[in-house]
């Protein structure tokens, strides 16, 4: 009995083990082999990546709700600096978007080459796909089953979700309203771990659909992409080394070389909150800032700091209209950057953050949500690099709240 429930978790288990970007691979390169040898015939693996999108895009509000409800109840904001914190904070978010922008609007990656208008449209037959019945019952929002036009199936994918997901929170004691909010929380970003594991067979999916049906034109235009990304994120990098140079008595070589462990760590695990503590670490012992000012540059501030992944959804949103030959007015560029500053508010905690909160930016200027499935395939690189900027930004904040002024003090960190 013990060995038969030890196999179904072990192989899970042993799947979670292997990191998510070799796992991403792996699918790109089955995916590639499917497509050639399926050809046109491809075209229906596709849907798996719909699916992953249109629960992607059910979590992302209320994840990025409950995620800013949880950051701002848990935030020690106290003192004066509260408020330059918070400048600070807007200020280096909307100058990534900005610098975010215009990049893609003077390197256009998405004009580099063009593509078909959509993939596969759906064919109006009396015949019904039963795939088709499954993928139209998943919901597009968490609360779209509850309203009038919802459907029996799409309540019964909710309550069977967050059934399972809250088993393991059942005997957790609920006596405040921040229990609430992390009880719901904690189970959104349980279901949230099972569609990142659907990742790897969605960027399968896509890559054979788009390979067998129209070649490698579509990843040419990536390349372009990935390319513009790494530009925008290197002129992030060289602004945030200019503040620091300008308004803080700290030299931007030292911190650099003061915090590299912590940029080094950002990059390899793509994750800003699991790097927090290793971030405040070297900025006090390695650069030598006063404990208020890393804490609450790399401790609290890093929970609402997401510059590099708010610069890579503006980018995204431009780069797809560019492929699809879509023009966004200076108006719903606006609405991407105001966009993109909401998602990354709180989004420091949710897993694959840029993911999530992408559906957001593409829906706020109607934008076809399919084609965030072909940016899968280079988002596990763009993501540890957008990641590594998120935390020189809390590096960045961290030396501005020091000021021009180092502590006088005969203890370490000298």
């Amino acid at each position: 009995m013990q060995e038969d429930q030890a196999v179904p978790g072990g192989a899970i288990a042993r799947w979670r083990a292997i990191p998510l970007y070799v796992r991403i691979l792996a699918g790109v390169a089955l995916g590639v082999m499917a497509g050639v040898a399926l050809g046109p015939e491809a075209a229906p693996l596709a849907l798996p990546a719909k699916l992953v999108l249109r629960i992607l895009g059910a979590l992302a509000p209320p994840l990025i709700l409950l995620a800013i409800v949880q950051a701002l109840m848990r935030a020690h904001l106290g003192g004066g600096q509260a408020l330059r914190l918070v400048t600070l904070l807007l200020t280096n978010t909307l100058v990534a978007i900005g610098v975010g922008l215009l990049v893609a609007n003077v390197v256009r990656p998405g004009a580099w080459t063009r593509i078909a208008a959509a993939p596969a449209p759906e064919k109006a037959s009396g015949a019904v796909d039963p795939l088709t019945q499954i993928f139209d019952a998943v919901p597009r929002s968490i609360a779209g089953p509850f309203t009038d036009n919802g459907t029996v199936m799409g309540v019964i994918f909710i309550a069977v979700a967050f059934g399972v997901a809250l088993r393991s929170l059942k005997d957790h004691k609920v006596e405040t309203i921040e229990d609430i909010v992390h009880v719901a929380l904690t189970s959104l970003i349980t279901i949230l771990h099972w569609i990142i594991d659907l990742v790897p067979l969605a960027v399968f999916g896509i890559v054979a659909s788009i390979v067998g049906v129209k070649g490698f034109q579509d990843f040419l235009a990536l390349g372009g992409f990935v390319l513009a990304v790494l530009l925008a994120l290197l002129v992030q990098a060289c602004y945030y080394l200019t503040r620091i140079r300008l308004q803080s008595w700290a030299r931007p070589l030292d911190v650099l070389k003061g915090v590299r462990d912590a940029l080094v760590m950002a990059f390899s695990t793509g994750s800003s909150t699991a790097t927090m503590p290793v971030t405040y670490e070297l900025l006090r012992k390695n650069v030598g800032l006063r404990e208020q000012s890393a804490s609450m540059g790399a401790l609290v501030g890093a929970n609402f700091n997401n510059d590099g992944t708010a610069l890579y959804e503006a980018m995204s949103a431009l780069f797809v209209a560019q492929l699809l030959d879509m023009h966004l007015t200076l108006g719903q560029q606006f609405i991407v950057a105001l966009t993109s500053v909401i998602a990354s508010v709180g989004a420091a905690g949710i897993p694959e953050a840029g993911l999530v909160t992408m559906t957001m930016v593409f829906k706020a200027v109607a934008l076809p949500t399919d084609y965030i499935a072909m940016l899968l395939t280079v988002d596990w690189f763009l993501d540890r690099c957008r990641t590594a900027i998120n935390v020189m930004g809390d590096v960045t904040v961290s030396c501005l709240l020091d000021g021009r002024t180092r502590e006088d003090t005969n203890g370490e960190g000298s």
